[in-house]
């Protein structure tokens, strides 16, 4: 369940009151005339079931209040409340399996800043995967996995993408961009620095059986990225965050960076290729998974309340 508050120019609260009344999915609705004062207007509160509210949420935006008022949602934990559980109920599907657009794109969005944060979780992930890599430790490379966080600005671009959002996408491709760059930077400097002190030699890289997988990109990495951008976005969606971990274990594409980043200084110039290209496999699997998935679900939730208008006819 979800709850709304509107704010709403005087002249255009009872549409949005009409709105919430009308759907089936909408319970407890409340009109505060002219309590509003910056953006000046009335204030309408409603629940909305999850599986209800885009919607709801589309109406709302066509009357303009993005620009003369103000369309807030948060998340309702607990209710006690008949008309609640009634709106939950008419409303199609599930909540876990529901799909509010509007929610995602804000998750999205935010999730493309290039912050400082995502710079140094990066920056320390791929120096982790490194280090992971010189010792032939799977555990650091699990560790640095676990860190990265280079699924969100994939998550924001698969959507920027079925969106057809531009913008988006494009920022999306510089933070990912700019945050491997710099992460790769930051760790080349630290490996020509550990080998002039003697820190680590090429001999290093030879032979590492145990974490060899990094350099060897083949049909079941991109496989993996793929089931895995699969379970990325369907984390994001479902509101499971706990699966995202296994996400980060699947996918290869911080230490395919740490191991790129390490093989320049100590002249291994084929497990840069190598490297470069698990990385872009990996990168490749998510992202095309990620886009069927979300149109698959876009396309579901689309149809869902056609199949139940259906059935309630024939009822």
């Amino acid at each position: 369940m979800l709850h709304v508050r509107v704010i709403a120019p005087a002249a255009l609260s009872d549409e949005v009151v009409r709105i919430a009344v009308e759907d089936e999915a909408v319970a407890n609705v409340v009109k505060l005339p002219g309590v509003a004062r910056s953006p000046e207007g009335d204030c309408v509160h409603f629940d909305v079931a999850r599986e209800g509210a885009n919607a709801v949420l589309e109406q709302l935006r066509d009357l303009g209040l993005k620009e003369r008022g103000s369309i807030a949602v948060e998340e309702v934990d607990l209710w006690i409340s008949d008309a609640a559980e009634e709106a939950v109920e008419a409303a199609p599907g599930h909540s876990e399996d529901a799909v509010v657009w509007e929610e995602l794109a804000a998750r999205t969005a935010s999730e493309t800043r290039l912050t400082w944060s995502y710079l140094m979780f990066l920056i320390l992930a791929v120096q982790i995967a490194a280090i992971g890599a010189l010792l032939d430790q799977p555990i650091l490379i699990v560790g640095a996995m676990v860190l990265g966080p280079d699924f969100g600005p994939v998550a924001a671009l698969c959507f920027g993408v079925l969106q057809r959002d531009a913008r988006l996408a494009a920022t999306a491709v510089r933070t990912l961009v700019a945050g491997f760059a710099a992460a790769i930077a930051v760790t080349l400097l630290c490996a020509y620095a550990s080998r002039l002190i003697g820190w680590i030699e090429p001999s290093m890289l030879d032979d590492r059986p145990l974490t060899s997988f990094i350099i060897h990109p083949d049909r079941w990495s991109f496989v993996v990225a793929v089931l895995a951008g699969v379970a990325g976005i369907l984390s994001m969606t479902a509101r499971k965050s706990a699966a995202l971990v296994g996400v980060f274990i699947s996918v290869t594409t911080v230490p395919a960076v740490g191991n790129l980043a390490v093989a320049i200084p100590l002249e291994h110039w084929s497990e840069v290729g190598a490297s470069f290209v698990q990385l872009a496999v990996n990168l490749a699997g998510m992202i095309l998974a990620g886009i069927v998935t979300l149109a698959i679900q876009r396309a579901v939730w689309r149809r869902r309340p056609l199949v139940v208008d259906e059935i309630d006819a024939a009822v």
